[in-house]
């Protein structure tokens, strides 16, 4: 593993659109971004790992706790943009975008991200896991191809690559919507502006493809339940409920 500061940072915003409050919504005892910063801290990766947000409800959630957190200002347009004001008043040389939606996230998803980075031509990582076939045609499952050494070709809501005589593939990959960045290439990314593609299909990694910074995808050791709506924090709880008990 690589001996670069690595930091942690848990984008979280309370003012969502699609679940209102959703970062602090109660799951199985305890607040979304706890679940998701327990685990990103108990990968023992990362120093430190802190929560991002510019709700003093969310500081004051997480001071309770004894979660770090830092105040950033709110009109960042995205959890890029919070990670990057963030990741100012932290020093480190490799930077981590840990969705704070994603409280069913384990320990065991940040080797493989961070291991990419002891290849130096890795500017940014991200994960992927082979998508269950009732989410092929599913645009909210955001599916990735890539090069025979894991470098990313294209993100995209539609179903890639397109199976044209009918073979019956079944290998698509699902794209899983954690990143770490080397500090420069988090610094540029955020400087630039949204790209073409980036506003057809609606999804922000696309800007870095098409402004030419190279980022690698690995093999996340299981799939994740990023809540967006009552039923993602239902199936959140049940699964989280279920691995306390075993």
């Amino acid at each position: 593993m690589t001996s670069m500061r690595i930091a942690g940072i848990i984008p979280a915003r309370l003012q969502s659109t699609r679940l209102s409050r959703k970062v602090l919504r109660d799951i199985a005892g305890r607040p979304m971004v706890e679940w998701v910063w327990r685990a990103a801290a108990a990968s023992g990766l990362m120093d430190p790992v802190v929560v991002a947000t510019d709700s003093g409800e969310v500081v004051a959630a997480c001071r309770e706790r004894q979660i770090p957190v830092v105040m950033t200002s709110p009109d960042c347009p995205s959890g890029s943009d919070r990670v990057r004001e963030a990741a100012r008043q932290i020093d480190a040389e490799i930077y981590v975008n840990i969705q704070g939606d994603e409280p069913t996230l384990t320990p065991q998803f940040f080797p493989p991200l961070l291991q990419l980075f002891e290849r130096p031509e890795v500017e940014v990582s991200t994960l992927a896991v082979r998508c269950p076939p009732h989410e092929f045609a599913d645009p909210n499952a955001v599916k990735v191809v890539t090069a025979l050494d894991g470098r990313a070709l294209y993100f995209s809501r539609a179903t890639i690559p397109f199976d044209r005589d009918q073979t019956g593939f079944s290998g698509y990959r699902k794209h899983l919507g954690i990143y770490a960045y080397r500090k420069a290439a988090l610094e540029r990314f955020a400087a630039l502006k949204p790209s073409p593609l980036e506003h057809i299909e609606r999804l922000e990694q696309l800007r870095l493809l098409e402004n030419g910074i190279t980022l690698y995808v690995a093999e996340a050791p299981a799939d994740t339940i990023g809540v967006d709506s009552e039923d993602d924090l239902q199936r959140a709880e049940a699964l989280l409920r279920r691995s306390a008990a075993t």
